[in-house]
């Protein structure tokens, strides 16, 4: 992915920051010997934290089922050290000024820049040019690491996702309706009431005290598999409600 977004950049700068200068684009360590050339040094590679997400995405069949599952890209934060090296100073000034006009015109690098995979990423290439760096950063030191003189650069920030490249196969689809079987379920239910009537037999039958129901037998805890037996479903766990006693 890294060299998809170093085409990327050199096709956006070589048609909107160095047309007409003659100047070329390079992308190694930066060195005094070069002339008339436009630099982007990667130094730093560090991922994105604030936008990482973790819900899975479906993997979809032409039936539009559900057959994977996979992880959401990564982004990353590519760092670039831009310089120019000419024979003048103005001449380096003058290239500067082009490429931050070139990458000041966008929030994301343009779609039909885009090289490689980064065509097929649902998500932007964002860009951001000569933002303060953060404490942990500091290019004077970077330019001590270099072994060179300090210069006028550009800080070039590349937010680029990456495909972890980790699918999960789904289960099979549950083509049948769940089907639950209670032990015991029914014996013994929806007992005859008696009916009230208005004379002395029904009076006396309804102030008699009513007999407790006989209790059902206990429901043991069962277990129920759903689907066929080529293509089983989930198991479900069926456990009885005990309700408190009464004192």
């Amino acid at each position: 992915m890294l060299h998809d977004v170093d085409e990327s950049l050199r096709a956006v700068i070589a048609r909107d920051a160095l047309n007409g200068t003659g100047a070329e684009l390079s992308f190694d360590a930066p060195t005094k010997d070069w002339a008339a050339t436009v630099d982007l040094y990667l130094y730093d590679i560090r991922e994105d934290l604030d936008r990482r997400h973790v819900a899975y995405e479906r993997v979809l069949n032409d039936e539009g089922r559900t057959v994977g599952r996979r992880p959401p890209p990564r982004r990353f934060g590519l760092s670039y050290l831009v310089t120019a090296w000419t024979q003048r100073p103005e001449d380096e000034h003058q290239l500067l000024s082009r490429m931050l006009t070139c990458f000041l015109r966008y929030e994301a690098l343009p779609q039909d820049v885009l090289q490689g995979a980064l065509k097929d990423q649902a998500l932007p290439v964002l860009v951001k040019i000569a933002l303060p760096p953060a404490e942990d950063r500091s290019i004077s030191d970077l330019w001590t690491a270099l072994g060179g003189e300090l210069k006028p650069s550009l800080d070039l920030i590349i937010t680029a996702p990456f495909d972890p490249g980790r699918d999960e196969t789904a289960g099979p689809p549950v083509l049948e309706q769940p089907r639950v079987v209670l032990p015991g379920a029914g014996e013994d239910a929806g007992r005859a009431r008696p009916r009230r009537g208005g004379g002395r037999r029904g009076r006396a039958a309804a102030e008699a005290p009513a007999k407790p129901p006989a209790e059902a037998p206990p429901v043991e805890e069962d277990t129920v598999q759903a689907g066929a037996d080529s293509q089983p479903g989930r198991i479900l766990r069926v456990r009885p409600l005990r309700r408190p006693q009464r004192e």
